[in-house]
């Protein structure tokens, strides 16, 4: 059995290798590498494999992230997914007591639009809390002014908040912390997601994405 397994393993690198090969060979001047591997491979095993974008990752084929929501702004009144019909947002999802990640990445949102000029306008920079309990309409409105006059800050019940997040498939989780008596912090993932005018996510961005990166691939997505 182990024999088998060596070489079934050893045929899949071999298959790999080859088909890396080919397509540094045969790919087209305006093709990166890694383009023409996942196209080779989406040949053979005959189904299309996501490209990454510039400055993003596409969705696997088939995944489908965002969707209807129902939560409250920062000036206390409920939202949905239909108040940001037709328009292009940057969502966030952390908390304001949050003390590097999120004032990081939500600086780095605000650079972006920055550096994408008057096309900005077109695209809402959004923060959805996953601290409901902390972080009151008011908490928020203070908070996301000192990122971008734009910005909106969403908040909810806790059921809210869990609806959302699931439906984006972000992870968050309530940490004690005892040594400072009896605080607490969240842990939770650190994407930033383009969202269409249809409410669903177009694009993802790693934490540490240059605005840069993030201003030319929202700008690709417009253009589109």
């Amino acid at each position: 059995m182990l024999k088998v397994i060596r070489y079934a393993s050893l045929a899949l690198l071999l298959l790999l290798g080859g088909v890396w090969a080919f397509a540094w060979v045969t790919k087209p001047p305006d093709q990166t590498l890694a383009e023409a591997f996942a196209s080779k491979l989406a040949g053979i095993f005959g189904q299309a494999m996501p490209l990454p974008s510039q400055g993003g990752m596409q969705l696997p084929q088939g995944m489908v992230l965002g969707g209807p929501f129902t939560l409250v702004n920062q000036a206390g009144q409920t939202v949905t997914e239909r108040d940001f019909a037709g328009r292009w947002l940057l969502v966030y999802f952390g908390f304001t007591w949050c003390p590097d990640v999120c004032p990081t990445e939500l600086g780095t949102i605000a650079a972006a639009l920055d550096v994408m000029g008057p096309a900005a306008e077109r695209v809402t920079p959004v923060l959805i809390t996953i601290d409901p309990q902390r972080d009151t309409p008011a908490q928020l409105a203070d908070y996301v002014s000192r990122f971008h006059p734009r910005m909106q800050g969403l908040t909810g019940t806790p059921e809210q908040i869990a609806a959302v997040a699931r439906a984006y498939r972000v992870f968050y989780s309530r940490v004690q912390r005892p040594d400072q008596g009896g605080d607490y912090t969240m842990d939770h993932s650190g994407f930033i997601y383009l969202v269409g005018p249809d409410a669903r996510v177009r694009a993802l961005f790693r934490p540490e994405t240059s605005p840069e990166a993030i201003a030319g691939a929202v700008a690709a997505q417009l253009r589109g």
